[in-house]
């Protein structure tokens, strides 16, 4: 289906970056490629994608890098998805082993076509991340499985340290922002992983229009289910067919959601213009 374009909102200074690569970041975009793996930092064109680069960590995407739903948001292709690769849990694991990662972020792009929509090559990941980094602590940022409780129970049982999944904005945006997807689906997700005693963390982007009680109600929605992590970051839209940015919300704001969130019980919360999911993962 083909987009409307819409033209790209000035960014404010506080959203411009002057981070430069440097020998870290040609060492991990090198390793990566000769390993046969992904990242979101580029797939999905983060902007914080240099300064991870350059501190030697990266969030590994796997099964391929083409996706079979079409968030407006979201930077990543969809197109016919790639086989599935047998060997990438093993990389990834030596990658991990590489970098000297402590902390590790593993998500993907969302597998509908599969029959299993890629529960099993999750598992393997984390089963290979153990074997070869004992010490390294696991966080998944995983789809929402269709709401399969039977695919979360193949991840689940893996005991990830920290299992992510996004909401990513307000119940009203979903129809124009994750058309494929459902709030309480998502919900569900969390409220799952919760019950089998995982430690859960979710996350929203800013910038759509919302108001400030709209985003409240969101975090009262993740409390409800016992959500323990959240970020809060802005929305940057990636080119001219995704969808536009309404605002760009000030730094002020995101220090007032981050108080908010803190007061209404999440352990840890990273709100700012530039947070996403991942950045800084190892932090919280």
């Amino acid at each position: 289906m083909l987009r409307k374009k819409a033209e790209i909102m000035r960014k404010p200074e506080w959203l411009k970056l002057k981070i430069q690569g440097d020998k870290n970041t040609t060492d991990v975009e090198s390793m990566v490629e000769g390993l046969n793996l992904h990242t979101v930092c580029h797939e999905a064109n983060c902007p914080n994608k240099m300064e991870c680069y350059s501190r030697r960590t990266a969030t590994f995407m796997i099964l391929g890098r083409n996706c079979t739903r079409n968030c407006t948001f979201c930077n990543v292709t969809r197109h016919t998805p790639d086989p599935v690769d047998l060997n990438e849990p093993e990389n990834l694991a030596k990658a991990v082993q590489i970098l000297g990662l402590k902390h590790a972020v593993v998500t993907s792009v969302t597998r509908d076509d599969l029959p299993d929509e890629g529960a099993n090559q999750f598992a393997e990941v984390v089963r290979q991340c153990r074997k070869y980094n004992p010490e390294t602590t696991i966080e998944l940022l995983i789809p929402d499985m269709s709401g399969r409780k039977e695919l979360m129970d193949i991840i689940y049982e893996t005991r990830p340290d920290v299992l992510n999944h996004n909401v990513e904005t307000i119940p009203a945006f979903y129809p124009k922002v994750r058309p494929a997807a459902n709030f309480q689906r998502s919900l569900e997700v969390l409220r799952y992983a919760k019950e089998c005693g995982l430690k859960t963390k979710s996350g929203l982007m800013v910038g759509f229009g919302e108001t400030e009680e709209q985003v409240v109600e969101v975090f009262k929605a993740l409390r409800e289910v016992g959500c323990d992590m959240v970020t809060v970051g802005q929305y940057l839209q990636p080119t001219k067919f995704h969808i536009a940015v309404k605002e760009y919300v000030h730094p002020q704001q995101f220090d007032r959601y981050r108080d908010i969130a803190f007061k209404m019980g999440f352990l840890r919360v990273n709100s700012g213009p530039l947070v996403r999911s991942s950045y800084h993962a190892e932090a919280l």
